[in-house]
């Protein structure tokens, strides 16, 4: 294959490396994907593959632990809703 001079992540994940990207182990991230707090994997052949924007969007949606961040996002979705 051919170098690549421009570096990106890739957009396909395998289990282990979906797990250790949002900073969990393999088997909460089975329970995460299972009870739909993660996305359930892409199939590509035999493989499965997570998609990293989706893990990201998953992510974002999961609850702050009193952090704020929750309440000053539905804070300024209600000010723009008021526009």
């Amino acid at each position: 294959m051919k170098s690549d001079a421009i570096s990106y992540a890739p957009r396909g994940l395998s289990r282990e490396e979906a797990a250790r990207y949002i900073g969990v182990g393999s088997t909460l991230f089975d329970e995460m994907v299972a009870d739909g707090r993660m996305p359930k994997p892409k199939r590509i052949n035999s493989r499965a593959v997570w998609d990293r924007v989706a893990l990201d969007i998953a992510f974002t949606s999961l609850p702050d632990k009193d952090s704020g961040l929750q309440e000053l996002l539905e804070r300024s979705r209600r000010d723009v809703e008021k526009r």
